[in-house]
Parts: C-alpha cells; sequence; structure tokens
C-alpha cells in the first residue's frame, strides 16, 4: 500500500525527545518557584489595594479592631443592665442591694467572658491586654474585677446624677427623674469610663517607665 503524500506546503516540525521534554518542563517549574521565593516589593507588580479586595475571601467591609472592641463592651455592659438591674428590680426591692449585684455582676462578665473573648481574637498573645484594666489570669483577677465593676458603676451613678441635675437646671423641676436607667445609655456610660480609666493607666504607665529611663541614665 502507497504512503500518504506530503503536503508540500506544510513544514514538518520534528518531535523533540520526550525526555528533553520533561527536562523542559521542570526547568520552567523551578523557575516559577524560584520567582515566587525571591518576590518581594522590590520586584513585584504594583497591584492596587481594590484589586486584592476583589480576591479577598470574608465580607469585603473591614471593621477596625477598636471599633469591635467598643461595641464589645457596649453591648455587654447594656445586657449587665438588662438582666441584673431590669431583671432582677422586681425580685431585689432594696436599691442598694441591686447595686451591689449590678456591680458584681458587671465584674463577673468582664472577667468571665469580655476579657476571655479580648484574649481569644489577639492577634498575638497579650495583644488586646490594653484593653483590660485587669490583665492577669487566675483566681486573684476575678475580685479584682469585681471591685473594678464597683468604680465603674460609681462614675456611671454620677454621671447619670449629673446629667439629670443638668436636665433640671434647664427645663425647671419635675416630678420624675428625667433620664432613668436603660441598657443602652448605660452600657455607652460604662464603656466610656472605662475606656477613659484605661487611657489613664496606659499614660501612666509611660511616665513610670520614662521616669525609670531618667534615673537609670542618672
Amino acid at each position: 500500500m502507497a504512503g500518504r503524500k506530503r503536503s508540500p506546503g506544510r513544514k514538518q516540525t520534528p518531535e523533540k525527545p520526550a525526555e528533553q521534554t520533561l527536562s523542559d518542563y521542570y526547568k520552567l517549574n523551578t523557575k516559577a518557584v524560584e520567582d515566587l521565593v525571591t518576590a518581594d516589593e522590590t520586584n513585584s507588580p504594583k497591584v492596587s489595594q481594590a484589586e486584592l479586595n476583589r480576591y479577598r475571601s470574608g465580607p469585603k467591609i473591614r471593621v477596625a479592631s477598636w471599633v469591635k472592641v467598643i461595641l464589645l463592651k457596649w453591648w455587654f455592659a447594656g445586657a449587665c443592665c438588662f438582666f441584673f438591674y431590669w431583671g432582677l428590680g422586681v425580685a431585689v426591692p432594696s436599691h442598694e442591694n441591686l447595686l451591689l449585684i449590678l456591680g458584681a455582676g458587671l465584674g463577673f462578665v468582664m472577667d468571665l467572658l469580655e476579657n476571655n473573648i479580648l484574649r481569644y481574637y489577639a492577634k498575638t498573645p497579650g495583644g488586646n491586654n490594653r484593653w483590660m484594666m485587669v490583665t492577669r489570669k487566675g483566681f486573684a483577677s476575678l475580685p479584682l474585677n469585681i471591685l473594678y465593676g464597683y468604680l465603674l458603676l460609681f462614675l456611671v451613678i454620677l454621671s447619670y446624677n449629673g446629667i439629670n441635675a443638668g436636665y433640671i437646671a434647664l427645663t425647671g423641676p419635675t416630678d420624675t427623674i428625667p433620664v432613668g436607667v436603660e441598657p443602652i445609655l448605660f452600657g455607652l456610660l460604662v464603656t466610656a469610663w472605662d475606656l477613659l480609666l484605661l487611657k489613664m493607666k496606659r499614660v501612666m504607665r509611660s511616665m513610670v517607665a520614662d521616669a525609670k529611663k531618667q534615673n537609670g541614665r542618672g
């Protein structure tokens, strides 16, 4: 049987040996791996943040960590007001005892829930300690957080008294309390005083550290 004629217009491309083709394949992939390993900001193409966000998994809107911390503190403080102050208001007729329970509840929730959540979501060990007044762990942290809860409650009571006194001074005396205790405002006041005291703590620690450095140099 006669062989098939080759078309005169087509040029036959010689096939590479299998070993050479396989060698070129691995050379190509080795070069790609080397380029990937040695890649940095100097030899990589510029990519906009908007382009990077297109390929990022999870929610597109990123919330700053300090916003999450404020929302967490506000929510737990408001929950304490709702469950301890409102929830036990009928069962505990004495207002003084109710305030004692509320202050202790703030400390319990701060020690057992809030601080542990902050530790869990910290990017590095101790990364969220700046958002906690009591950073130590163990049994000693609970009574310290309860004392801190009473301090926050005392400051919040002063804030409510100041708000009501200012309201009465502007509008005149009333038969009822103008601004009562409710979870939203209570949580905001607790969070505001908590953040202010934490800021004061960081400033004082910085001042003490600077003083020690000055004494060491002297």
